[in-house]
């Protein structure tokens, strides 16, 4: 199929059937302008047709006002993060735009979009900019703004940007789980800013790792990110019981698509996770699946409780975390100890949950091994293929390091995109979300249970 229109050719047209007369939205956002005081609506969702907008009539109840204007569609042709599939490698569907929102910043307006797909870890924000609210909006260098394609979580398409009572910038996303249905998703929130050139930038480095939240105005999102490291990885696990082919391993592999099942739902199953040495920990996650659960919606009678234990030598065993009586459902609870706890066993004990099976993707220990941070890799390499949306980074591998993260963007004060990668995925990573003709620098660190590295010197991608 021919790619979407693009933003030049559909810039001041509309909508010309009778039927777009009036809209029938699908992903709206209204927008208010508190400068000029008007209205508008966006929307669409779409792999034949581009954005919409309208603007609304205050004084008649937000009344359509005018003819719905076509914005922009997709161009996954210069556009690389705009395929489909994923990693981008589905030629066989016509990606979708969906999800826009419009976010007002220095004078400047940001439509953004969710691209190029729900079902994916590529599924991503980007963002056209304009001076007028209905356009002509011109296609931003630095996308996506809003992408995560690497890590536990994965996808951060589909969201909005907005500030805190502080005045931080924030960014939503939903990311992929797909575990009962192909578009099953939750809620991410990542730090965002504008840079000096009116840049809108959304940092998801670390984005699945603690971060703190902020009391007042912060300078950098580095501030907020604790340090903790996950501290659980690929590490030893054993189970009271385990069903069929669902073994306590996948409790550890950061993948929220394979999980672990009890053989009963009842009090007393455990599962134990042997971190290899001591360590301080410093928080637990345990990530609940909906596995054949037989709830369908929720109520004030659904509660997640458990125990938290840890141990030395996995026979005596301290509680660092108690929600044995909780009465909140907890389907991604998240444990930050009261003072750190210096150990090498894990223990997750079981009271109550309200699913019909016991189930949990994984269980996710942070803290600090109290050793020196992992070397920066060396040997970095990244060349642009004859496709100019492609690129391959390379490097030599770092003994020890849990995963690396390959940071990229339009300059090398800009490297605003991440890709996580864990080191058993390998030391090479094809960047496919480039756009033909902008330039580009990659850089990488490695991370391991002590920390993370020193950022390598960034490299253009040619």
């Amino acid at each position: 199929m021919p790619p979407l229109p693009n933003a030049r050719e559909l810039e001041a047209k509309t909508l010309a059937r009778p039927d777009s007369v009036q809209p029938g939205p699908w992903d709206p956002q209204m927008f208010h302008d508190p400068d000029t005081e008007r209205w508008f609506l966006y929307w669409n969702s779409s792999n034949a047709y581009p954005l919409h907008a309208i603007e609304l009539d205050k004084s008649k109840h937000l009344a359509y006002k005018g003819t719905p204007r076509w914005l922009f569609g997709l161009n996954p042709t210069l556009h690389g993060w705009e395929r489909f599939g994923r990693d981008h490698r589905d030629t066989t569907v016509t990606p979708f735009i969906e999800g826009a929102f419009m976010t007002k910043h220095a004078g400047r307006y940001y439509l953004q979009y969710g691209a190029p797909g729900t079902e994916y870890n590529v599924y991503a924000t980007g963002t056209y900019v304009s001076s007028d609210p209905m356009g002509p909006f011109t296609y931003a260098p630095y996308n996506p703004v809003a992408y995560k394609p690497g890590g536990f979580v994965q996808g951060a398409g589909h969201g909005n940007t907005f500030q805190d009572v502080h005045g931080n910038w924030w960014n939503t996303g939903t990311p992929w789980v797909a575990v009962n249905w192909n578009f099953e998703r939750r809620i991410g929130l990542h730090p965002a800013g504008f840079d000096a050139d009116g840049d809108l930038h959304v940092d998801t480095r670390f984005g699945d790792f603690p971060h703190w939240l902020p009391t007042k105005r912060t300078q950098s999102s580095d501030e907020l990110f604790t340090g903790w490291m996950l501290l659980s990885y690929r590490k030893l696990t054993t189970a009271s019981s385990a069903s069929d082919s669902f073994p306590a391993s996948r409790i550890t592999d950061e993948n929220p698509r394979t999980f672990w099942v009890a053989r009963e739902n009842r009090p007393g199953e455990w599962l134990t996770i042997d971190l290899g040495r001591a360590f301080d920990v410093r928080a637990i996650q345990v990530n609940f699946t909906d596995y054949k659960s037989g709830l369908f919606a929720t109520d004030s009678s659904y509660a997640t409780r458990f125990r938290l234990r840890v141990s030395d030598d996995g026979r005596r065993w301290r509680t660092v975390g108690d929600l044995s009586r909780e009465t909140r459902d907890h389907p991604n609870a998240y444990v930050e100890l009261a003072s750190p706890a210096r150990a090498r066993y894990v223990r997750y004990e079981h009271v109550h949950v309200a699913a019909a099976n016991l189930a949990i993707s994984d269980i996710r220990v942070f803290g600090l091994g109290g050793g020196a941070p992992p070397a920066t890799p060396t040997g970095f390499t990244a060349h642009r293929d004859r496709d100019e949306r492609n690129a391959m980074v390379a490097w030599q591998p770092v003994p020890g390091a849990v995963g690396y993260n390959v940071r990229w963007g339009i300059a090398p004060s800009k490297l605003y995109q991440t890709y996580q990668r864990f080191a058993d995925e390998g030391t090479t990573l094809e960047l496919r979300a480039l756009t033909v003709g902008q330039a580009y620098w990659a850089a990488i660190e490695s991370f391991d249970e002590n920390g993370v590295s020193r950022l390598g010197a960034p490299v253009e991608i040619r």
